[in-house]
């Protein structure tokens, strides 16, 4: 686009329904009819900046030009992230509290994330037999436990499908209305007052936390001033370590969909490369719709592109357009885990879980651990198992439905031990 030539502006008064109709395909349809990777629009009433693409996601996560402060809605707060919790950060208090958590990522510890989630998972396929499942919720269940393991919190077994599906109803919630909304936020009220007690009984002396876990590391957690997270806050933030671990659920969901879809992937993940179980892990990632968009706000006036963001204004940046650019990746809509064999991209052009440094910006803290517990499950699903896929199910994924899953949660039946 010229420097000089001002973006276009989406010529209807509001643009809320569209986003409701067209889901995780609303900026990009607009980009690709406005022949632009900026436009202008109107959501629930408010001037919305949207782009796309490798060059709008550096300037999307440039931290002297844009704020995550005042620009997560308190519908997403009180479901997904927990109200003033480190994705509503910025400055030096988000960079202190964003060390708290890449210090859980360490070798180690993700290496008995590893193990533990191998363990949930053969246990399961020892407890399936022959029977019918769906993959979804059981992985869940499996994340869920291993998560718990690995961060120090109790969780009792009776409790274990109530607390994964909590986890799961908060991430559901988000771009959602009416009861997955009102489910979403019950789901994080019973989940911060668990780990508040926990917090608590940890704090009192009453419950130890083994050091190196996350519980630990939060119940003892200090701001830059030297002040202890107060209970509520620290359940925040724990909760904020065990629910995206959990909600690597549906990229599970979506990676055994794809060995079934494409069954020469399912046969390349048995050759026990090692370099192709990232490359599957990376394409899944991809290719499937997981966050439709992030959104921050400008930290003070500058002129880009041809248009002059205003301090203040609600920009979004289309995560699953950038993810499927077809300047960036060639034939996107096609799933190729080779595409990955070669590549050498930037922190903006593959933006799954967000862009930019995972020490010093806003891309996901756990990105590595993602990688590395997808790569554990798909092996033990290619390798340590067989199972029949029935046909009486929806396999179908919608780009409208925010955020989406297979319909059916991939249900899988006859499980046993792969001869």
């Amino acid at each position: 686009m010229p420097a000089n030539q001002s973006i276009p502006h989406e010529k209807t008064l509001d643009s809320s329904l569209a986003l409701l109709n067209e889901g995780y395909l609303f900026i990009t349809n607009r980009c690709r009819e406005l022949d632009s990777d900026l436009f202008q629009t109107r959501l629930l009433g408010e001037k919305v900046v949207c782009m796309k693409g490798p060059e709008s996601a550096k300037l999307f996560y440039d931290p002297e030009r844009f704020q995550r402060k005042g620009a997560a809605p308190k519908r997403i707060q009180k479901t997904l992230f927990g109200q003033n919790a480190i994705q509503t950060m910025d400055g030096k208090a988000h960079q202190h509290r964003k060390l708290l958590f890449m210090s859980l990522m360490n070798p180690a510890r993700v290496e008995l994330l590893k193990i533990l989630i191998r363990q949930e998972w053969q246990h399961k396929f020892g407890a399936w037999k022959q029977g019918r499942v769906v993959l979804f919720e059981e992985a869940q269940d499996v994340l869920c436990r291993a998560a718990c393991a690995w961060s120090g919190v109790p969780l009792k077994e009776e409790e274990v499908r109530e607390r994964a599906k909590d986890f799961g109803d908060m991430v559901d919630a988000f771009g959602a209305v009416g009861m997955r909304h009102w489910n979403g936020r019950r789901a994080r009220r019973r989940a911060e007052a668990w780990i508040r007690e926990i917090i608590g009984q940890v704090r009192e002396g009453k419950l130890t936390a083994e050091e190196g876990t996350a519980l630990h590391a939060i119940a003892s957690h200090r701001d830059l001033e030297g002040n202890m997270l107060d209970t509520e806050m620290a359940s925040i933030e724990l909760i904020n370590v065990l629910r995206p671990i959990v909600a690597n659920a549906t990229f599970i969901a979506f990676g055994a969909l794809a060995m079934h879809d494409y069954p020469e992937t399912l046969l390349n993940l048995r050759t026990g490369d090692e370099a192709y179980k990232e490359q599957f892990v990376q394409e899944v990632r991809r290719f499937y719709p997981f966050g439709p968009f992030l959104g921050a706000r400008v930290n003070s006036d500058f002129t880009w592109a041809g248009h002059e963001f205003e301090e203040g204004d609600l920009v979004l940046l289309d995560l699953y357009g950038t993810n499927h650019d077809e300047r960036v990746w060639e034939n996107p809509n096609e799933f190729k885990p080779e595409r990955f064999k070669e590549w050498a991209g930037s922190p903006f052009d593959f933006i799954p879980q967000g862009g930019g440094d995972a020490y010093t910006g806003h891309r996901c803290p756990g990105e590595g651990v993602t990688i590395e517990a997808l790569k554990v499950t798909f092996d033990l699903l290619a390798n340590e198992v067989e199972y029949n896929v029935p046909d009486d199910q929806d396999l179908s994924v919608s780009l409208v439905r925010m955020p989406s899953l297979p319909e059916s949660g991939f249900i899988i039946e006859q499980v046993k031990p792969r001869s």
